[in-house]
């Protein structure tokens, strides 16, 4: 199939300073982000979420195959189910499977196996890659470069989440094979990637005392 072009439409210019003052601002204001585990149980409209998720959307992708799959939940019984699950493979993992160096390195988060914020929040945001697409005659296609795909659309969503005055947390418990059978989620197609929970912080919420690393450890200019 030839490449079909069309003009660049929506790209907007500006002068220098107002540049330099947008990019500091943005920067201000992903600064104030924090990843939070103390939820209000306050709803939050869904329209709200849709639009965080039109700009995860957005997101660039390897030939633009768009892998990834988003899955809102509000249902207090399906967040339920997810927050059983989610224990017992987290309750293995601090028992059994996490190397010591890895639960030294926890420590200064005081995270464990119990995750009450996964009934609390109003939304849970199950990501799921798309490794492959299912094809009119049954069989499938594979799509390339899902990781770093899904990884961008999920920081776009974190980063509009923050925007829109919500918090959030990227849960990960391993394996999450069960968010494929409670959210029914083809498993020969899609694998999960992450928890996204979010909703608004709880009005005593705290969080680690941490903090991040200067430009100039993570950033080299040649």
């Amino acid at each position: 199939m030839a490449p079909r072009f069309v003009p660049l439409s929506g790209y907007r210019e500006y002068p220098a300073g107002e540049m330099a003052a947008r990019a500091r601002d943005f920067a201000r204001e992903m600064g104030r982000r924090r990843t939070v585990r103390d939820f209000d149980a306050r709803p939050v409209p869904r329209a709200l979420i849709e639009d965080c998720l039109r700009a995860a959307g957005t997101a660039p992708s390897g030939a633009n195959q768009q892998p990834w799959h988003f899955i809102a939940v509000s249902e207090p019984a399906v967040k339920s189910r997810i927050r059983a699950a989610a224990e017992a493979e987290e309750r293995e993992f601090y028992a059994h499977r996490a190397p010591p160096e890895w639960l030294e390195a926890l420590a200064p988060l005081g995270t464990d196996a119990d995750k009450p914020f996964l009934e609390i929040a109003p939304w849970l945001i199950a990501v799921f890659i798309r490794r492959f697409e299912r094809l009119p005659d049954g069989g499938k296609r594979k799509h390339y470069y899902t990781d770093e795909s899904v990884g961008l659309a999920t920081g776009l969503l974190v980063a509009a989440l923050h925007h829109a005055g919500l918090v959030a947390l990227t849960h990960t418990p391993s394996p999450m094979k069960f968010l494929n059978e409670i959210l029914g989620r083809p498993k020969d197609l899609e694998r999960p990637f992450l928890l996204l929970v979010t909703g608004y912080p709880a009005a005593d919420a705290r969080v680690p005392d941490i903090a991040r690393k200067p430009l100039a450890d993570y950033v080299t200019f040649l």
